[in-house]
C-alpha cells in the first residue's frame, strides 16, 4: 500500500476532479446558502494550499488550508472518495495540513463541516477538534457545524 501526498494546483486536472466529486456529493444535500465550499477559482484568487493524497498511484482525496494572518488557518475542500474511505486517508490528510500549518507558525486550526457528514464529524471530533461557533465571515447556520483545534503546544522550559 503505497500513499503519497502531493502538492497541486486547484486547477490541475486532478484537483478539478476531485472537487467536483466533492460537489456533485454536496449539491444534493444542502441548499446554496448552506454551502460554503470555495470553487476552483476561489481556491486559487484566496491562495489556498491545496494537496492530493494518492493510495496506490490513484488519486483517493483531497484538502486545502487557508492561511488567515497568524490567527488561524482553516481547512476547505476536504474530501476522500467514499470507495476508499475507512482506509485512513482522511486523517492522513488532515495531520498534513496540520504539519503545513503548523510549520507557518499558526496554532489554531478551523473548519466548517455539514451536518450531512456524519464521517467527517466523527473523524474531526476523533482529532481532537473541538465545536464552536461561526467564525469568520460564516453566520449562524443549522446546517453547519464549526470545529476549531489547538494545533501548536508551546515548549515548556523546567529550569
Amino acid at each position: 500500500m503505497a500513499i503519497v501526498i502531493t502538492n497541486e494546483r486547484p486547477d490541475s486536472d486532478l484537483a478539478s476532479e476531485l472537487i467536483a466529486e466533492l460537489e456533485a456529493h454536496l449539491t444534493p444535500l444542502y441548499p446554496d446558502e448552506s454551502r460554503h465550499g470555495y470553487s476552483v477559482e476561489k481556491l486559487l484568487q484566496e491562495g489556498v494550499a491545496f494537496f492530493v493524497i494518492h493510495y496506490n498511484e490513484q488519486p483517493a482525496g483531497c484538502g486545502g488550508v487557508q492561511l488567515f494572518g497568524s490567527e488561524y488557518a482553516e481547512i476547505k475542500r476536504m474530501y476522500v472518495r467514499p470507495a476508499l474511505r475507512g482506509l485512513g486517508l482522511g486523517k492522513l490528510m488532515v495531520n498534513h495540513l496540520e504539519t503545513y500549518v503548523r510549520n507557518h507558525g499558526i496554532r489554531v486550526l478551523r473548519l466548517e463541516t455539514g451536518v450531512h457528514q456524519g464521517e467527517a464529524i466523527r473523524l474531526y471530533e476523533r482529532m481532537g477538534f473541538k465545536a464552536i461557533g461561526p467564525f469568520g465571515t460564516y453566520r449562524d447556520d443549522p446546517l453547519s457545524r464549526f470545529y476549531e483545534k489547538e494545533i501548536w503546544t508551546p515548549q515548556i522550559n523546567y529550569t
